[in-house]
């Protein structure tokens, strides 16, 4: 299975969990409170959206991945979502170790 692949199923999994926040509101508040360790932004988010979250993050410090487009994201989480909020460092770990791989 390729790394891409993977670090999609991986979502899946921290979802499942209920490691995983979506959608703009919810991941903004994650990332004030410091619930939320990265940031997942849509490859084709809007602009005003990635500029928003992409801002936010920087302020409190939290890492931005836009490795992957809306579609992989929905499919992946089984939601239509372009902003996903990761809150275990242990699945933030691992799927920044498949992104690092090469997805």
């Amino acid at each position: 299975m390729q790394n891409r692949q993977k670090a999609l199923n991986l979502l899946g999994l921290s979802q499942k969990a209920g490691k995983l926040v979506s959608g703009f509101e919810v991941v903004s508040m994650g990332v004030k409170a410091a619930k939320v360790k990265l940031v997942i932004l849509a490859q084709d988010s809007q602009t005003d959206t990635s500029k928003k979250i992409t801002n936010l993050a920087q302020k409190y410090e939290v890492s931005v991945i836009s490795e992957f487009n809306s579609t992989e994201i929905s499919q992946a989480i089984g939601k239509k979502r372009k902003v996903l909020g990761i809150t275990d460092i242990g699945f933030c770990k691992a799927l920044l170790q498949k992104i690092n791989e090469g997805v």
